[in-house]
């Protein structure tokens, strides 16, 4: 048998089912570090030597013949950290536009199934040397953002001197790969006898009557939710368009010090902010193009980790997702954002979230086969037009071999008809979107940014804050502090470097 816990899971799985030779389910990530960057064969060898902290690193993927079952991880025989942790360098001058065009490059690059599915790209020349910058891609069938951010802060350190990992034990030694025949009767026994293991978990719930009970209304109420959100399905836009291969990427700084100023004014929560942020800019960049905005209202699907505390630093998915709005179409930066905060309360006290966590359980005991016709059924429906993930990031600086990160930015993957997405990670007291769009149709992408610049600013006059934005090239001054500047306009946003 498998051993325990080396199956996927029906979500997990259904990341795998999404993936089309247009829609690349990997989340990435580009971080900027201070300095010059680490010798390969001295990255490969740190990276080595703490790969036993996240095993899945050194797995890949083994399928189930005709689809009998859902796959499982396997040791990799021949892994090869040199393919996985790749360097490259951008041509003089180094610029972040540059930067840019070869995350989306890189990120436009599905990742290979018959190896463990991350890669590194080390990139060096940034700012002409004086800065540098660190490409990740790890599939979503193996990770989600908030396990993510646990397995970046085993692969960094906390202190500029770095910490020796614990010992790994033994040598790892790949265990042999399964044959077809033993993959095949694994599924097929766990198939008979996984459905006894749930009665006997039911019999143990209802030892405990009054707990079931609430949680059975609880469930029921937020699959209603669910439901409710289905029927309704979201409105043209054009996001909602066929999408190629190839990716662009950018990103906006926003300093975390601000959006919490900007909640203590008008109220709300945090991600009711960036919510509001969200809709401003894309209602700006609809405006631009031509749409009649008038009353017109967005639905973004918003993922809510739903991972207990204890399984921090756990690999896989455990996600549930919420369908929230943006009024896109609200002249007003505080009616937007008076709208959102009250449809997320009444999202979060209805269960919407509840109820999506329900049904992604359930999908575990779909046979593989019509989990993957209904991921691809469901990715085709218009149930929301645009992803918006935020990840709660640490709040102190890393370092990656002495090497000090000072900023993050997450991309998202983009679905079928999914010409958008939006990431956001706070870290080290920045809050920073990264925005991901498919090459052809989001070919402006570098003006949204400015969009949700500007949609930023007017969120923090109307709530009275007067905002502060790091310069994006230099991190540090000459006396070692970070430089900062008041900003009273959008167009006092230093503009992107010109390639």
């Amino acid at each position: 048998m498998a051993p325990s816990g080396d199956r996927l899971t029906g979500l997990d799985a259904s990341f795998l089912h999404l993936e089309t030779p247009s829609s690349h389910m990997h989340v990435a990530g580009v971080m900027l570090l201070d300095g010059s960057p680490p010798a390969h064969e001295d990255l490969v060898e740190a990276i080595s030597s703490r790969l036993h902290l996240v095993p899945r690193y050194r797995q890949r993927l083994a399928f189930v013949p005709f689809e009998q079952g859902r796959p499982r991880w396997v040791d990799d025989p021949h892994l090869n950290l040199n393919y996985h942790v790749r360097t490259t360098a951008l041509p003089a001058p180094g610029s972040e536009n540059q930067l840019k065009a070869l995350a989306g490059r890189v990120f436009s690059q599905q990742l290979d199934r018959d190896k463990p599915l991350w890669e590194l790209w080390v990139v060096e020349g940034l700012d002409g040397g004086e800065r540098f910058a660190v490409l990740s891609k790890t599939h979503h069938a193996l990770v989600d953002g908030i396990s993510g951010v646990d397995i970046m802060s085993v692969l960094f350190d906390t202190s500029p001197e770095p910490e020796a990992p614990p010992d790994p034990g033994k040598r790892w030694l790949p265990r042999p790969l399964p044959s077809r025949t033993q993959l095949l009767a694994e599924a097929l026994i766990e198939r008979a006898t996984v459905p006894a293991e749930v009665v006997r978990g039911v019999r143990a719930v209802f030892r405990a009557p009054r707990r079931i009970a609430s949680a059975a209304v609880g469930s029921l109420a937020g699959i209603g939710a669910m439901a409710w959100a289905g029927i309704n399905p979201a409105p043209t836009s054009p996001y909602n368009v066929p999408i190629g291969p190839h990716r662009r990427f950018t990103w906006v700084r926003v300093s975390l010090a601000d959006v919490k100023a900007i909640k203590g004014a008008l109220g709300g929560t945090v991600n009711d902010v960036m919510l509001a942020i969200v809709a401003g800019g894309l209602g700006r960049d609809l405006r631009r193009r031509g749409v009649d905005v008038r009353g017109l209202e967005l639905k973004a699907m918003v993922p809510v980790s739903v991972r207990a505390q204890e399984a921090r630093g756990a690999l896989g998915n455990q996600v549930a997702a919420m369908m929230a709005p943006l009024p896109v179409g609200a002249d007003d930066a505080v009616t937007r954002f008076e709208t959102i905060g009250t449809a997320m309360k009444r999202l979060k006290e209805g269960g919407q979230a509840v109820g999506a966590k329900v049904m992604t359980d359930l999908s575990g005991f779909a046979p593989p086969n019509i989990m993957s016709q209904a991921a691809r059924v469901v990715a085709r429906q218009r149930f929301f037009n645009v992803v918006v993930t935020n990840v709660p990031g640490p709040q102190f600086p890393l370092y990656l071999m002495g090497r000090e990160m000072t900023e993050a930015f997450p991309m998202v993957p983009l679905l079928d008809r999914q010409s958008l997405g939006v990431a956001i990670m706070s870290y080290n007291g920045r809050i920073n979107f990264g925005l991901v769009g498919d090459y052809d149709v989001m070919a402006d992408i570098d003006q949204l940014a400015k969009d949700f610049r500007a949609s930023l600013l007017e969120l923090a006059e109307a709530a009275g804050v007067e905002l502060t934005v790091s310069e994006p090239v230099r991190t540090r001054g000459r006396n070692g502090h970070r430089p900062r500047r008041r900003v009273g306009t959008p167009e006092a946003v230093p503009a992107p470097d010109s390639q």
